[in-house]
């Protein structure tokens, strides 16, 4: 069997979307970072966003960051949609439901709230500091647009929600991408079933707490 024929069929579109998954799960850790910095102060997180925003070799990898985010939604959608297709008696969804959490048999629904989540959060910092720069207007003062941005409860509000449904995301998926990949033996099971849950509930709430804290003035 080729690999473009191996990659086509179940066990294949799981790894894909074990290694996308993981190369996603390593630009959250880079991008909680960066959204930390806002409680060291404007300056460092002006100079860590002026990095990314300037560097070559960083908008290389924003290709690929982009790609694997598409193939990861494209294959993810395909695997939800063929699992339920399977589930077409009662007696096989009572099963499933006794076999599984709720947050694994909704890892579609999860993925496309993230996916309707990270394009509005493109088109409210990212794109327009990408077109600022591509049409010469240069970078964009990113610190302000998301202090004015998180004003608005609303959107406060819409980025909580899209934070807990990447937690609930990643409980599932974190541990899921070291299994298909054959790296959660025994001996590393409950380890990285706890790293999982705990970059689960870390790297949301940072998330979570920097809108947060511009709402109610924690930091200026």
């Amino acid at each position: 069997m080729s690999w473009k024929n191996y990659f086509s069929t179940s066990v294949g579109k799981k790894i894909q979307m074990s290694l996308t998954g993981l190369f996603l799960i390593t630009f959250l850790i880079v991008h909680c970072y960066i959204n930390s910095l806002v409680w060291v102060s404007k300056e460092a997180y002006e100079a860590a966003a002026h990095f990314m925003g300037t560097n070559m070799i960083i908008h290389i990898i924003e290709v690929g960051l982009f790609a694997f985010l598409i193939l990861h939604t494209v294959q993810g959608l395909n695997l939800f949609l063929k699992n339920k297709s399977k589930r077409g008696s009662r007696y096989a969804v009572n099963a499933s439901n006794k076999n599984s959490k709720w947050y694994s048999r909704s890892m579609g629904i999860l993925g496309s709230l993230l996916l309707i989540f990270l394009v509005l959060h493109t088109s409210a910092f990212w794109a327009p500091n990408r077109f600022s720069q591509i049409t010469g207007g240069g970078e964009l003062d990113l610190y302000h647009m998301m202090k004015e941005a998180f004003q608005n409860p609303v959107v406060v509000i819409i980025y909580i929600l899209g934070c807990i449904a990447l937690s609930w995301h990643l409980v599932h998926g974190f541990f899921s991408a070291f299994q298909t990949l054959g790296l959660a033996t025994n001996k590393y099971k409950s380890l990285i079933k706890s790293v999982g849950v705990g970059f689960a509930i870390i790297v949301p709430f940072i998330f979570i707490m920097m809108p947060l804290s511009f709402y109610f003035g924690w930091i200026s």
